[in-house]
């Protein structure tokens, strides 16, 4: 059988790369399916940057799939990304561009998630998941950013409501055709 060939990513760390904690990549055994829940890949690269912590570093997952299937990668799996409370040493984390609640993720009148993910980002999601099992032994589980931070906030239009604070990457995420493809077990809180 011929050897699988690596997708087509493109190196683009941020800045603050190498001020993220270092990991050894055996350390991973876990990826974070997220939505960037703004409208396109250059609003997700400044939201990326933005310095956040005394640490010199930001939120940010570690590879990004653009709707045209583009995959660009913003840290490296040496380094641990800020991309899911309580999971992040043992995570990779995978952006999927989608408006989802932007610019509205509080408001309790806004909460769907209706943009579906074009068909050309989940195969490149599965080409990249497939690749990540061949370059990481220990990946063993995947699991929704909404599966693993369950908290929720104040609603900002309405403070007496409360709505889930990550929703991603929600209900029009095609999961069985994921779990179908990929050589993983889900994982939930």
């Amino acid at each position: 059988m011929p050897e699988r060939v690596p997708p087509l990513i493109e190196l683009q760390p941020l800045p603050y790369q190498e001020n993220l904690a270092a990991r050894a990549p055996e350390q991973v055994d876990l990826v974070v399916i997220h939505c960037t829940e703004l409208p396109d890949l250059a609003m997700a690269r400044e939201y990326g940057e933005r310095v956040l912590y005394a640490s010199g570093s930001g939120n940010s997952g570690h590879f990004y799939i653009d709707r045209d299937g583009r995959i660009v990668q913003y840290v490296a799996l040496d380094r641990v990304a800020h991309h899911v409370s309580g999971y992040n040493p043992r995570s990779i984390g995978i952006e999927l561009v989608n408006r989802g609640r932007y610019p509205h993720w509080l408001d309790s009148r806004h909460q769907a998630m209706d943009e579906p993910y074009t068909d050309a980002q989940i195969a490149a999601l599965i080409d990249l998941l497939q690749h990540l099992c061949d370059a990481l032994p220990g990946l063993r589980h995947i699991a929704g950013h909404e599966w693993l931070d369950t908290r929720e906030e104040v609603a900002s239009d309405d403070p007496e409501r409360r709505v889930p604070r990550k929703r991603d990457p929600g209900p029009l995420f095609p999961w069985p055709r994921v779990l179908a493809a990929a050589p993983l077990r889900e994982l939930r809180s």
